[in-house]
């Protein structure tokens, strides 16, 4: 019997985000022949992003247009992605969307509602004779789980970096565009959103991280992390320490209570390595620290260390990078 995997798909300033394409894959690994996928679209003025959409999706693009839809709020948000699925023949088999701040906030809700089982933060799918299995870190990263959805719908969230983005179909997708009808009372109403960090890059998705300490001593100090990560195409990144010093924003914090990266490279820069921290990257690819205490914890989990003045340091990679990146775009 045939079934549907839908993905509850996210944009970032009307482009799609990165992690929503990983989810997309997520879903194709999971899809049997004959099965169907719907990609569920929230947002206003989202016509070009729903085309793009579509390049990926084979299936339906449920589409909800609606002023109110902008910018995201909850209530909203899951009312409109509950009538997405009244939309579909049949009740969806998977609901995937990415492990970020509005894939944790939505999934818990759609679990309760739907009474079905949630596995989060998925860094990998293994499909076997055996069945499907989401791996899923525990305890910091120092311990991996297999977790396995019972009959009936279930929720996924993907890690974001974790996963190779969808590639475009053969096939488009069919756009379809639903109607939205906000619920008659709302318990919270959105007023303004106010950006503090606005980064080029979404920190949770960057392929690059240079992240500072309490080493970086200000917030001056943050302009020769900003430089190198504008050199490289990657995010900015803070510890908690730095974070508590009024250095930078929170926005910004990685760790236990930050945010959960997991870039290609990270770049520690004048930060301890204290575990609260390591929670929150120990599984990039790369770990490069700059720390001039020789026995900094963080040397213990990087792959590459330099002990020196990152002040001294950060502005000579940035420069050598920038001088290696320009004779290979000659």
């Amino acid at each position: 019997m045939s079934k549907t995997y839908v993905v509850i798909v996210e944009t970032k300033d009307g482009k799609l985000r990165q992690v929503s394409l990983e989810a997309l894959h997520a879903a194709n690994l999971l899809r049997e022949e004959g099965d169907r996928l719907a990609a569920v679209l929230l947002g206003h003025q989202i016509d070009e992003a729903a085309s793009e959409l579509a390049l990926y999706a084979t299936g339906q693009v449920l589409v909800l247009d609606h002023p109110e839809l902008q910018a995201y709020q909850p209530e909203l948000a899951f009312e409109a992605v509950m009538q997405a699925l009244a939309a579909l023949p049949d009740g969806p088999r998977v609901i995937l969307l990415g492990h970020t701040s509005i894939g944790r906030d939505l999934a818990p809700q759609l679990a309760a509602r739907l009474a079905c089982g949630q596995i989060s933060d998925v860094t990998a799918i293994l499909k076997d004779g055996n069945g499907i299995s989401f791996t899923r870190p525990l305890y910091a990263g120092k311990a991996f789980e297999q977790k396995a959805l019972a009959d009936g719908t279930g929720i996924v969230t993907i890690r974001p970096n974790n996963l190779p983005p969808a590639a475009p179909m053969a096939t488009p997708g069919t756009v379809v565009t639903l109607t939205f009808t906000p619920p008659a009372s709302i318990r919270t109403t959105l007023k303004e959103v106010i950006r503090k960090v606005s980064g080029k890059v979404d920190l949770t998705e960057a392929k690059i991280v240079v992240s500072g300490g309490r080493g970086v001593k200000s917030a001056d100090g943050f302009k020769v992390l900003e430089q190198l990560a504008d050199s490289l195409g990657g995010a900015v990144g803070a510890s908690r320490g730095a974070c508590d010093a009024g250095y930078c924003d929170y926005a910004l914090q990685i760790g236990q209570t930050g945010k959960v990266v997991t870039p290609e490279i990270y770049i520690a820069c004048g930060i301890s390595g204290a575990i609260q921290h390591l929670a929150g990257m120990s599984q990039s690819r790369v770990i490069i620290a700059i720390n001039k205490d020789p026995e900094a914890p963080i040397f213990k989990v990087a792959d590459y260390g330099i002990v020196g003045d990152l002040f001294e340091i950060v502005p000579l990679l940035t420069e050598q990078f920038k001088e290696i990146l320009a004779e290979r775009n000659a």
